[in-house]
């Protein structure tokens, strides 16, 4: 931990101006500011799910015995989803199939910038399988190749093809019948992650300061795996493309983020593969306007933690809590664990539960808490003080309980919790959702309260539908339209910031609200960074532009209705099955 301690150790002069100029806000201060009704925007930003993964059939289910049933309202919109066609004759290398609770637990596909590109084949949508399909020693892995454990399935029975319905992600579907959501919601740009999180606090992966030296005064000082002080260029870590011309946006540096390093600003991190990120952030905004946020991230503390006890925060513990997810049994599944201690039988279900390259305010100096120090108090959260705004999940929850829910605040679950295939599962990630809706269901701050539900990549998972294609690329990294193109004209690369091709693969994107239209399916474009861009409008921010898709991606707002006399509309579910314990109850 040293050396990494150490590294973000180089911050704390730059972070203690910060901290040490930025008064504490109050709630009552918050509310004057915001232009809707809208006074606390929770997004719960989740790992992993095509929309046809999740929601292709919907709202029809199979509904076999033993598992949970879910019928659909009579006056259910019609969704772009998977058709007869697409079912049986699927123009793929084999047909989407249903996966049931029993295939909870799958394997990770592949999800990287070009593969998904590729995958899309030129708008034909049928190239999935030979792209993005996890590959076993006989080629890409069929369902029961991919199931944990492993069963017989069909040869043609492609994994990476396949979709859950409403006997699975049970939740997810009767919140979109209560709720609002989307059928046209995209990444905003191709790839895994750390783009799908930096889009959504920045609308930008640019500029990722580790091609160009910036001098002495670069955040992080001379560390050899990112700046070294002297003027030498330095190659950039995995997953940076170097493509962007210079001196295109704030802050020096060549490189544009595509995959996975992780965040230079985190003592988690693995120092010979991070980025640090120039350009700013909604945080920054936030903080500019005196307006309480924070990014609450489970694992980010150590094991043992409880907000508002200063003698059960353990630095050397850091980042080292980890759970059992579901692959180990009823009477293990999300309890502590310990990789070395764990029987050889269930250690492979044993995660860590905290992932750097999951929390985008760790890439920049100025919203970053590089030593993961706990808040100075409960009733500071969401204030500016050594945490920085970055906190543990439990600092949420302890601040929903304490009367001082931020104005707006990012839930990552720890990764046993978070869906993405191989550490997690949409049944994990339900108790997880449903524990936390029903929660801020609970208070009274829910009248005022908005929930965006949404996935930060597709995992590769099979959709159908063909991306827009709003900002182009020209690299060697690019195959959509044509070899080394995603579009032809240099005048739609956003500020001449190469390998941002997007919108990337469709996903799935939820509001719940008092003010959410009821079952209600929106078709408007929108992507991740539709969330910055709602922080925004509604807190009265202005916009980050320099690139950022803030400028122009689609609104939120149209999932909205203010006119609504049901402020205390609520949905109840039991967090095992997702069936509907109770609704519109105080």
């Amino acid at each position: 931990m040293g050396m990494r301690t150490s590294i973000a150790g180089r911050v704390a002069g730059l972070l203690a101006v910060v901290l040490t100029v930025t008064p504490a806000v109050t709630a009552e201060s918050d509310a004057s500011k915001a232009t809707s009704p809208v006074k606390h925007l929770v997004v719960i930003f989740q790992e992993n799910s095509s929309f046809d993964h999740y929601f292709g059939t919907y709202p029809n289910a199979m509904n076999p015995p033993g598992e949970p049933r879910f019928v659909a309202r009579d006056d259910t919109p019609i969704i772009n989803g998977l058709t007869l066609d697409l079912l049986t004759a699927n123009p793929n290398l084999g047909n989407p199939n249903r996966l049931d609770r029993s295939e909870a637990l799958t394997c990770d596909q592949n999800h990287d910038y070009t593969p998904e590109q590729s995958a899309h084949d030129h708008g034909a949508m049928d190239a999935f399988v030979e792209n993005l399909s996890d590959i076993g020693p006989a080629g890409p892995k069929t369902r029961g190749q991919c199931d944990n454990p492993a069963r017989t399935s069909p040869a043609n029975d492609f994994a990476v093809m396949d979709y859950y319905d409403g006997n699975t992600v049970t939740a997810l579907w009767n919140y979109a019948q209560h709720f609002a959501m989307s059928d046209n919601s995209f990444s905003t740009t191709y790839g895994p992650s750390t783009p799908g999180a930096l889009n959504l606090i920045a609308g930008n992966t640019f500029p990722a300061l580790c091609a160009a030296d910036t001098g002495a005064t670069a955040p992080g000082g001379n560390d050899p795996g990112v700046f070294d002080g002297t003027g030498t260029v330095k190659p950039c870590p995995g997953g940076i493309s170097t493509a962007a011309p210079p001196g295109t946006s704030p802050g020096a540096g060549t490189g544009t983020v595509v995959g996975d390093p992780d965040p230079y600003f985190d003592a988690c991190s693995n120092p010979a593969d991070t980025d640090a990120q120039g350009g700013r952030n909604v945080g920054d905004l936030l903080n500019e306007h005196a307006v309480t946020w924070g990014w609450f991230q489970g694992g980010f503390s150590s094991p043992n933690y409880v907000p508002g006890d200063a003698s059960s925060f353990d630095p050397a513990t850091i980042c080292k809590g980890a759970h059992f997810n579901i692959g180990a049994g009823p009477a293990l599944r999300g309890q502590p664990c310990s990789k070395a201690a764990a029987p050889a039988s269930v250690r492979p279900f044993c995660q860590t539960d905290y992932s750097p390259h999951h929390q985008p305010f760790q890439y920049f100096a100025s919203t970053s808490n590089p030593n993961h120090l706990p808040p100075s108090s409960i009733s500071m959260i969401g204030s500016t003080d050594r945490a920085n705004h970055q906190y543990d999940i439990a600092d949420f929850f302890a601040a929903v309980d304490n009367g001082n829910m931020p104005s707006v605040s990012f839930l990552k679950a720890a990764r046993f919790q978070d869906g993405h295939p191989n550490n997690s599962d949409p049944l994990d990630e339900q108790h997880f959702i449903v524990n936390t809706i029903n929660r801020l269901e609970a208070r009274a701050e829910w009248r005022e309260t908005m929930v965006v539900i949404l996935w930060d990549d597709s995992d590769g998972w099979y959709d159908h539908v063909m991306p827009p294609v709003t900002t182009e690329s020209q690299t060697a990294l690019d195959t959509l339209t044509n070899p080394g193109k995603c579009g032809a004209s240099a005048a739609r690369v956003p500020d001449g910031q190469q390998a941002r091709c997007g919108l990337g693969p469709r996903q799935p994107l939820l509001v719940l609200s008092p003010f959410a239209r009821q079952n209600f399916v929106d078709h408007s474009i929108t992507d991740m960074s539709s969330v910055a861009r709602f922080v925004e409008d509604n807190w009265r921010l202005g916009r980050l532009g320099h690139g950022s898709t803030d400028v122009n991606t689609g609104s939120l707002f149209n999932m909205l209705d203010f006119s609504a006399e049901d402020r205390a509309r609520k949905l109840f579910l039991d967090p095992e099955t997702g069936e509907v314990a109770s609704e519109n109850e105080e």
